[in-house]
Order: structure tokens, then sequence, then C-alpha cells
């Protein structure tokens, strides 16, 4: 198994120092792998294990969330997508292939469409095109506004209670949860509430980078339509179906998700180069 060891980035210039994880070979193929809502950069941690040679993988946790810095404001999806750029700059990344899981996948996906000379692919794992028109969103953002610190355990519990089709090890769900109660109040609140007032239709707009979308069948949240808007909106793109896997497949099958991303990077040859 890949050997990860852990960083901090300091952004400068106003924005979060960002911990990161990093497995791989200097020199290979750079991946940038984004986490959602309230997870950090340890909801990667199977896959970065399982990294096969000729990767080289970078997974920030983003600002607010589990270790990183947790400034008062700026948890709109843009200003994400403006700390990601600034991580590539201190890190030395010319380009890498973007590898965004569920909400992660909306600020990898503004920095593609906005920002293409650094984006030498897009992996969207279990990331929904629009938020606007999921109940449970809704459903969500009612017990979230009302949220105080300490945050109640048993909110984050709910937050991964049903998202796996087959069981996970209680191990590892327990240390999901306790990532997502390093979040204060404010990030469970303000960063869901920039996900549902953004436009999030038009961050699909202006992507011609290469790009593969992961889809489990049995996902609680999104539908096959949902990831057929995403298909429809982005030229360059393909769905990988899942069967009998659920919202989170970098969870549940590790292994498949790097083949796929393996195969998919040799079919489009992208050459993405780190700095130094």
């Amino acid at each position: 198994m890949a050997a990860v060891a852990v960083h901090s980035a300091v952004l400068g210039d106003g924005r979060p120092t960002l911990p990161y994880a990093e497995t791989g070979r200097p020199g290979g193929v750079p991946l940038l792998l984004v986490h959602g809502y309230l997870d950090s950069w340890w909801t990667f941690e199977p896959l970065l294990r399982l990294l096969p040679p000729g990767l080289h993988a970078y997974a920030p946790t983003q600002r607010g969330h589990g270790d990183a810095d947790k400034p008062a404001d700026g948890y709109l999806p843009e200003d994400f997508a403006e700390d990601l750029i600034a991580f590539m700059d201190r890190v030395g990344i010319e380009r890498a292939v973007l590898v965004g899981g569920s909400s992660g996948g909306v600020q990898a996906r503004l920095v593609a469409g906005r920002r293409p000379d650094r984006v030498a692919g897009l992996v969207l794992l279990g990331v929904p095109a629009t938020l606007a028109d999921k109940p449970k969103s809704a459903e969500l953002w009612e017990t979230v506004k009302e949220l105080r610190d300490p945050v109640d355990p048993a909110a984050a519990a709910a937050l991964v209670d049903g998202m796996t089709a087959t069981p996970m090890g209680r191990g590892f769900l327990q240390t999901v949860v306790d990532e997502s109660l390093k979040a204060p109040a404010h990030v469970w609140r303000e960063t869901l509430r920039g996900l549902l007032e953004t436009d999030l239709g038009a961050t699909l707009t202006g992507i011609l980078v290469p790009t593969l979308v992961v889809w489990g069948d049995q996902d609680p949240l999104l539908t096959r339509e949902d990831q057929q808007a995403i298909l429809d909106a982005i030229p360059d793109s393909r769905l990988a179906v899942y069967e009998g896997v659920g919202h989170v497949a970098y969870w549940e099958a590790p292994d498949r998700v790097l083949r796929d991303l393996t195969a998919f990077l040799a079919d489009r040859t992208p050459g993405p180069a780190a700095r130094g």
C-alpha cells in the first residue's frame, strides 16, 4: 500500500493554511483530490492507500474543514475554487487532473471551467448537477440552519447514514463523523448556504477538458437524470455507472475508481506536470 504523508500549505495573502495528504512518486501524473461538504483529506484515504504507480496525488483539506484554518467567512463555491488555485501555486502543480468527490466536484468544475490551463482532466465522483431540485438538500438545510456549537454528533452521524449501499467498517465511519465535527456550526451553515444559493448549473458551463463522471446506481441523493445533465453540459464527457454502489464510490469501490481513472488517463493521454 502507498505511504501517505501529511503536510501543511500556507497559502498566504489572507488565505487559510490547509493541511494536505500526499502520496505517489515525484514526476507522476498530478491528481488533485477535492473533498465534499464537511469532509477532509481523510475521506480519500482508501484511494490514497491504493494509488498505483505513475500517479502523484494531493488531497487538501479545504478551509473551515478538518484541521484547516477556519475563517469567519469565505464559504461560497468560488472561494473554495480560488483556494484550490492558490494551493496548486503553493505546492508547485502546474496542471493536474482534478478529482471531485460529492459537492467537492462543484469547486473542481469551477476551476476546470475558469482555468483550463491548469486542468488536464476532470473526474466527478457522485457530484450533483444541481441541488435546487433535491428534497434532501432542503431537509438538510432545515437542520443545519439551526445548528450551534458544539455541533451535535448525531447530526454528523446522520450525514453518513445510508450513503453507501454496502456496509462500511464502523471505525472508518466513526473517523468520517469525527472529521466532520471539526467544522464549527458556521462552516456547516455557510458552506451549505453557498451550495444552495449558487446556480450550480452555471458551474457546468465552459468546461472543455476531458471529463469522467462516476455514479453509483444505488445513490440515495443523485439520479441518472441528474448525471445526464452533467454529460449534456460537458462536450467531452463520459459516464461510468457502478451497479450496487451508493453515493460515495471512493469509499465502497476505491479499487474500481482507480482502475477507471487510470484507463481515463490512458485514453486521454493528458500531460500535467508538477513544477520543481
